[in-house]
This record gives structure tokens, C-alpha cells and sequence, in this order.
């Protein structure tokens, strides 16, 4: 909405890439769909709408344990955050670190790594994203609030190396990460909250002879095999409906009151996605 974002739609247009919804028509050979199937679908254009045009190869079926709110938001950002896990290129037992890890895509990675046996240092920058965190079973979560934060972190993984770190801040923080990783860690960019440039020392990248590198979901999304982008939506709707993956909703608006749900997304300490339903 900003116009920051690697995609521009051509003006006027409708807002919205993803939802959960019943199939209400079929188009000419569409196979594999059922009318009033429930479905999630995600990368859709004009999803903020009472009806909207998906194709059909995009459609993901929903078992009943798996409720629309969660529904909703199953699949961009834990898709994103599951792909992220992989891209990351890390193994049971290895340590990771995040910024912002009581954002949606933090809490959703972290809860991902831990179903797969890999251990998240998790950052989050107001003491209350700890008990927050908590509350949903995130463990390691530390508040760069506090004074010697770094040295909390140090005492959590003991002599374990950080193999990767996630920034989804930019600034100073990115350079906050790199300090932390061990050596041979991989230092992965994002997004950028403050909108300001990474700020790393040379000496770190060049001493822990670290690596930088870009995460964009949608380009990532479209190097996957179609076997790849099935065993990773499989895995999501098994931990979505075992409670092993949880998708917090902070409130729900009607579509009439959109201006009221986009400033309600952009209050700081929130708990959960805000959702629109017609």
C-alpha cells in the first residue's frame, strides 16, 4: 500500500493477496475442485472482496480442523517463514537467532523450528514480547531493552555456535546479529523495519568469514518444485491442525470498516494478525 513492495498492481485496484473461502464457481477443465469446497489460497490478486478470481492450482483445501481464522493466514506468511527455515540451510540441534520474533513471521518461525528440533534465540525489543512469546510456548526470547542483552544470549547457547541469523530490522541491529554468529554463519536480510540501510563491521564478516544474504519469499516461492511446495504446505496443515503451529488473531473488521483494520495493523504490541471478513 505504500508502493515499497516488489509488485505494483496497476491503479485503481483491490487489495489483498490471501484468504480462505468457498468455492462459489468453476472455470471451463478446472479438475482437482469442488464447488463449496473450503479452500485457503494465497498469492491472489483482490482478496479483500466478498468474491475474487483464484486459479485453481493455487487452492489449498482446509480439513475441519483447521478454522478460518487460522485458515486466513496459513498460508503466505508460514509458507514465507517455513521456506525461510530451509533457505537457512540448518539441522536438528543448531542454533538460529531472529529480530522481531513477536512478529507474526517470528512466532511462526520460531514454533516451525522447534517442530523440526532446531533452537531459536528469539529478539524482541519490549520486555512484554517475552511473557508474550511465552504464552504461546516460544522459549529462549530475550529483550534487547534490558542492558547486557547480548550476554543473555551467550549464557542460553553456551559453547554452541549461532549457524544463522534472521533480520527483519535493518540499522544498527543487523550488526547486532552478525556479532553474534559463530563462524561460517550465514546473516539473512528479511525486511527492514526502520528502513535504513544494514550497518555491519567489515571485521565481523571478514573474521567470522560470515555470508549476507537476501530472502524474498515470492522468488523463493517460484524456484520450488511443485513436490517441494506440497511437502512444505503438508507440513504446515499438520502442524495447524496438531496446535503445534499456532496463528493468533488480534481482531476481526468488516470489509466497510477497512481504514479502521489498517490502522489497527499498524499499532505497536499486538498480539495477532487483523483479519477482514465480508
Amino acid at each position: 500500500m505504500r508502493g515499497q513492495y516488489g509488485y505494483k498492481p496497476d491503479l485503481p485496484a483491490i487489495g489483498g493477496s490471501e484468504a480462505v473461502g468457498v468455492v462459489d464457481a468453476l472455470g471451463e477443465g478446472v479438475q482437482g475442485v469442488a464447488l463449496g469446497q473450503r479452500v485457503a489460497v494465497a498469492t491472489a490478486h483482490g482478496t479483500w472482496a466478498e468474491h475474487f478470481i483464484a486459479s485453481a492450482g493455487l487452492l489449498v483445501p482446509l480439513p475441519e480442523t483447521i478454522g478460518d481464522e487460522a485458515g486466513a493466514q496459513l498460508i503466505a506468511m508460514p509458507l514465507s517463514a517455513l521456506m525461510l527455515l530451509e533457505f537457512l540451510e540448518v539441522q536438528r540441534g543448531q542454533w538460529i537467532v531472529q529480530n522481531t520474533a513477536n512478529g507474526a513471521v517470528g512466532k511462526t518461525l520460531a514454533m516451525l523450528a522447534s517442530a523440526r528440533g532446531v533452537h531459536t534465540i528469539n529478539l524482541v525489543r519490549r520486555d512484554a514480547g517475552v511473557q508474550e512469546l511465552a504464552a504461546l510456548g516460544i522459549e529462549h526470547a530475550v529483550s534487547t531493552a534490558q542492558p547486557g542483552w547480548q550476554q543473555q544470549v551467550n549464557a542460553i547457547v553456551g559453547d554452541a555456535p549461532l549457524q544463522a541469523a534472521v533480520d527483519s530490522v535493518g540499522g544498527a541491529a543487523s550488526g547486532e546479529l552478525l556479532e553474534l554468529l559463530g563462524e561460517g554463519g550465514v546473516l539473512v536480510s528479511f525486511g527492514s523495519m526502520t528502513g535504513e540501510p544494514m550497518q555491519i563491521r567489515s571485521g565481523d564478516l571478514i573474521f567470522k568469514q560470515a555470508t549476507v544474504k537476501g530472502f524474498w519469499g515470492s522468488v523463493v516461492s517460484a524456484r520450488l518444485s511443485v513436490e517441494d511446495k506440497r511437502r512444505l504446505i503438508g507440513e504446515l496443515l499438520r502442524l495447524a491442525s496438531s496446535g503445534e503451529l499456532k496463528l493468533p488473531v488480534e481482531a476481526i473488521y468488516d470489509l466497510a470498516d477497512v481504514a479502521s483494520a489498517a490502522a489497527a495493523s499498524l499499532q505497536p504490541g499486538r498480539k495477532g494478525k487483523i483479519l477482514l471478513r465480508p
